[in-house]
């Protein structure tokens, strides 16, 4: 392969992978690296252009993160996204300051110069997701002002071609800004000079070669739940172990109505021979009478852990394969210096077998990619994605028991039939159905009874970093409401149309 053209540095973003899930989207490769990998790497590469990420935190904070100097000595084209924006601003002479009045989050009209370079061929007036406390008062000298928001209080974007820098105080990277791939293909092409490299057949061979190297003639398990990128990574490496490969299916009892059957058909899709494990009884008592969300995800990852462990002794295995994507490193704190926001049960288990996430730069429309490329079969390519602990945290407000398992495993299967009746379950990138153990006060054969809530949610995304909350049409939602409530221990239903952020994809 090319050298690496494109350096993208982490200054502790949520985000910060999806830029690199974007550029390769656009055909370019680049290196994502913690600030205190930088410059190590760039002994030994030259990169066409830096981008450098947002971050949580604020640039005159004295741990705040810092790439290292010498980048603005390259003679590189330099991007600063958001953090990064202030932080080149505060390092060449600007003024970043925190207005509260000036905090953006969200959806945000601005008006850009479009003779910029930067703003080429885009609209002068347009759509942006912003995110953030701080702002850039003043740029430094030597810099212009080439955006601004709506009503001119906040500088949006700022670039002096003399000195290779260029700023802007939102989000191109994410799918909310209307024009933001434009922005990023002015930039690496018109600004940087840069060739588009990448190709979605160059990751399946990266992969099995990076494997065979480290994992020739050896024997390994992978954890097998039958989605996209389990099943996915199944048929990228069933090639390089052969017969000394199984997929291992964990049946923990928070399974979706006969997913195990579907489970069966894409491991036979993938080429792969099939274990299924029998441990419902063992999850109900490790998790026991747990209500709190994250220390469920806890107690189950925990006992996911070991039950591989078992597994791969049985197997003799020397590694254990996860498909664990980019997004699960992220919001498992796992990733740069992002912070937690959820724990993932296949993400830092500290296994005694050495583990191999192979999948861990890529985010999940990548991977259906890579599954169409496959020509592995669209109920796999075109599969929503399910949690590992599954319905354990779709249960609200009591230990998830075997009685309300099946009852939110009844109600998720009746919604999903009802979503691809009515031609809408394709409409939604996936579909959440949680039961809400906080009774109410319902009537049922004219006499009162008391009891749950059924929770209906929808969220359209490419990379599940951000998500749009679907509103579902009346005649969808009265058919639901309708059914759902016909079981005897559901009187209401509710649906949840709330964007991520600021809610997350899952309840729990």
């Amino acid at each position: 392969m090319k050298p690496i053209q494109i350096l993208v540095v982490d200054m502790g973003s949520q985000y910060t992978l999806v830029i690199g899930r974007t550029l390769r989207e656009l055909g370019f490769r680049a290196a994502v690296l913690s600030p205190g990998k930088v410059e190590s790497w760039l002994k030994s590469n030259k990169p066409k252009a830096i981008i450098l990420s947002g971050g949580s935190a604020s640039v005159y904070e004295d741990n705040s993160p810092k790439p290292p100097k010498n980048i603005l000595k390259l003679n590189v084209p330099i991007l600063g996204i958001c953090y990064g924006m202030q932080w080149l601003a505060h390092k060449t002479g600007g003024r970043v300051v925190a207005h509260h009045e000036r905090k953006e989050y969200g959806e945000a009209v601005v008006r850009f110069d479009t003779k910029d370079l930067l703003f080429q061929g885009i609209k002068g007036k347009n759509v942006v997701w912003a995110s953030h406390g701080d702002s850039v008062e003043k740029v430094p000298a030597g810099c212009k002002i080439i955006a601004r928001s709506q009503d001119a209080k906040v500088i949006e974007a700022m670039s002096s071609p003399t000195k290779l820098i260029w700023g802007v105080q939102f989000h191109p990277e994410v799918t909310h800004t209307k024009e933001g791939k434009k922005i990023l293909v002015n930039f690496l092409k018109r600004i940087a000079k840069c060739e588009k490299d990448w190709q979605p057949a160059d990751i399946v061979n990266d992969i099995r070669n990076e494997t065979a190297r480290i994992a020739a003639q050896k024997k390994a398990i992978i954890g097998f739940s039958g989605g996209v990128d389990s099943t996915t990574l199944s048929a990228v490496l069933a090639p390089v172990f052969g017969n000394k490969l199984l997929a291992v299916c964990i049946n923990t009892g928070g399974l979706r109505r006969n997913e195990l059957e579907e489970i069966k058909f894409n491991a036979e899709a993938a080429g792969i021979n099939l274990k299924i494990e029998k441990a419902a009884a063992r999850f109900r008592k490790a998790i026991g009478r747990q209500t709190h969300s994250e220390l469920k995800r806890k107690r189950f990852k925990k006992l996911y852990g070991r039950i591989l462990e078992e597994e791969a002794k049985r197997f003799k295995a020397d590694f254990i394969v996860q498909g664990s994507l980019a997004t699960d490193l992220i919001e498992s704190g796992s990733a740069g210096k992002a912070d937690l926001i959820k724990s993932h049960h296949n993400v830092g288990l500290n296994l005694k077998v050495k583990e191999l996430h192979p999948f861990r730069n890529l985010f999940k429309y990548e991977v259906r990619e890579l599954a169409r490329s496959l020509k592995l079969p669209s109920s796999v390519s075109e599969r929503q994605p399910f949690p590992g602990p599954g319905l354990f945290i779709r249960i609200i407000g009591e230990p998830p028991k075997k009685d309300k398992l099946d009852i939110v495993r009844w109600a998720d299967g009746e919604v999903t039939d009802i979503l691809k009746k009515q031609k809408a379950y394709d409409s939604v990138s996936q579909l959440i159905v949680a039961l809400d153990c906080q009774r109410t006060v319902g009537i049922k054969g004219d006499g009162r009874v008391y009891a749950y809530s059924i929770i209906v949610r929808g969220v359209r995304t490419l990379d599940f970093m951000t998500a749009e909350g679907v509103q579902f049409p009346a005649n969808v939602r009265r058919e639901i409401s309708s059914t759902v409530t016909k079981h005897p221990k559901i009187v209401r239903v509710f649906f949840d149309e709330t964007n991520k952020p600021p809610a997350t994809t899952e309840m729990e």
